[in-house]
């Protein structure tokens, strides 16, 4: 369970915020000076270096996303130069992009901090680029919207890149693209003109995701725990039931894989914040999965890649102590920390609760320091120990025990700057950082 520290606040971060964007900084440089776009978006470290893994070009969003979130943190110019160009350069195809659930992951991080500047008033307002970001966003909620499929009960969801009968917990996080797309008066248009409303579709698919994807200690199955989540949703198409929990990237389905839990916590965390009248669903879901991440993590906040993993029983009282990266049995995942804090801060922000907002802290503290915080100048991600596809191998362990270890990925590393920039507005008492405009 994480130990929770009740004497830390954003300002005694300070120090290692900052730290994080010095480093950071060059980090974001070595990549741009070694990345060759015909190689694909990069997804991972392989011994210090990023390389990209064929599957979908989920990540590109989060590489040049980092780009813009470095120039909101830092102010410097040459970063916001950086991240428009390589936005107008290379992420066209991700807008209309009909295959993929991750709209909200490439096109939000992009397009949509851009816009949030602007409309900071962070750079200077040009009707053409905000028309140009605005177009964008707008049709790739749109997009994502039309991945859908109805359901018996709750209406619908958002399915995954496994095709109609899959949903996956991680879209809650990307439903940020419907969001915005509603907000600049989109629609999405069917057949004979028929209008579907991005906003309803980002409510039924909020409430799927709650109703199916998370665990409340209510029976539903023999392995019912509250707030443990499923990755992957499986019903059937002809008639719209659910049939049963899945797993892609985690131990089995009835374990819960820790970055799902954390893209839960964090998606449902922002959707709370979004939404004037949020459906008490919502609310439920957020906190089980909040106080399921705190009890069955370990002391210093950073999580196991499993709950389940088969080997984690031979760590002994492995959720009693800090995580160890370098063991020989389990590898932790730092990119669910990342993202798992996020949602806690939010969480407790929004709604008050201090328990939730300290545990956010706490994690922070742990993720922007050694071991976590990379500080090797040839090393190209900027937090370690991050796991991708545990079940497919295709983590590098460097040790002969198998066991992943001191390796970056994109979404960590993004997420992690994300946080960074939470808390350091939060410290500087600069708007509130949201997805879809500025908040007093």
């Amino acid at each position: 369970m994480i130990r929770i520290r009740e004497d830390l606040t954003p300002a005694a971060l300070e120090k290692k915020v900052k730290a994080l964007f010095d480093t950071s900084a060059q980090k974001i440089k070595s990549l741009n000076a070694s990345w060759k776009p015909e190689h694909g978006a990069p997804v991972f470290t392989m011994g210090g270096k990023y390389t990209s893994r064929g599957w979908t070009e989920w990540t590109q969003g989060f590489q040049f996303g980092a780009e813009i979130l470095q120039f909101d943190a830092t102010g410097d110019k040459e970063f916001l130069t950086a991240g428009r160009a390589h936005t107008l350069a290379y992420m066209a195809s991700h807008v209309s992009h009909i295959g993929v659930h991750d709209h909200g992951f490439n096109n939000v991080s992009t397009y949509g901090n851009l816009l949030r500047l602007m409309n900071e008033g962070r750079i200077v307002e040009n009707s053409g680029e905000r028309n140009f970001y605005e177009l964008a966003l707008k049709v790739s909620g749109a997009v994502q919207a039309s991945r859908w499929s109805n359901i018996s009960v709750g209406g619908g969801y958002i399915y995954s890149f496994n095709g109609p009968h899959s949903l996956f917990v991680d879209t809650i996080r990307s439903l940020r693209a419907l969001a915005i797309s509603h907000l600049l008066g989109h629609t999405l248009m069917g057949e004979n003109d028929q209008r579907y409303s991005l906003m309803d579709r980002l409510l039924q698919h909020a409430e799927a995701t709650a109703r199916y994807s998370i665990y409340y200690g209510e029976g539903r199955d023999f392995y019912d725990v509250r707030g443990r989540t499923a990755h992957e949703s499986i019903f059937n198409t002809n008639d719209g039931n659910y049939r049963c929990p899945n797993s892609q990237q985690g131990y089995s389905p009835f374990s819960t894989w820790t970055r799902g839990l954390a893209w839960a916590m964090c998606g449902f965390a922002e959707q709370l914040e979004f939404l004037d009248d949020p459906p008490p669903s919502l609310l439920k879901a957020a906190e089980a999965t909040c106080d399921f991440y705190i009890e069955n993590t370990p002391t210093d906040g950073i999580p196991y890649w499993d709950t389940g993993a088969p080997q984690l029983h031979r760590l002994g009282d492995w959720a009693g102590k800090p995580a160890d990266p370098f063991n020989p049995l389990e590898p932790v995942d730092s990119s669910a920390a990342a993202i798992a804090a996020q949602g806690l801060l939010r969480l407790g922000r929004h709604f008050e609760k201090p328990k939730y907002f300290q545990a956010g802290l706490t994690i922070a503290d742990t993720l922007f320091a050694q071991p976590y915080l990379s500080t090797d100048t040839t090393h190209q991600g900027l937090i370690l120990h991050a796991v991708y596809h545990r079940p497919n191998g295709w983590d590098r362990a460097p040790a002969s025990d198998g066991v992943p270890r001191g390796e970056s990925c994109m979404w960590g590393d993004y997420h992690a700057r994300e946080l960074a920039l939470y808390l350091l507005r939060e410290m500087e008492q600069k708007p509130y950082l949201t997805f879809w405009s500025n908040r007093k």
